[in-house]
């Protein structure tokens, strides 16, 4: 996984009725964009560390979303 400041990481829902979230990435912490990575959820505003796992997706700026 790879990713820059501001591209957007969606964390998909792993149960049902379990909504995707959405963050911002505002650093990156590994060497060549790669993880961890501190975010900023877009839903309630809190910044976490995170190790994207696979049930997470990087939307990279200027390039359409995953279907």
């Amino acid at each position: 996984m790879e990713a820059s400041v501001g591209d957007r990481l969606v964390l998909h829902g792993r149960v049902v009725g379990q909504h995707d979230r959405t963050a911002e990435i505002v650093e990156v912490l590994g060497t060549r964009g790669e993880p961890p990575y501190r975010v900023r959820f877009d839903d309630d505003g809190h910044e976490a560390l995170m190790s994207p796992g696979p049930d997470c997706v990087v939307t990279h700026r200027g390039r359409p979303e995953p279907a």
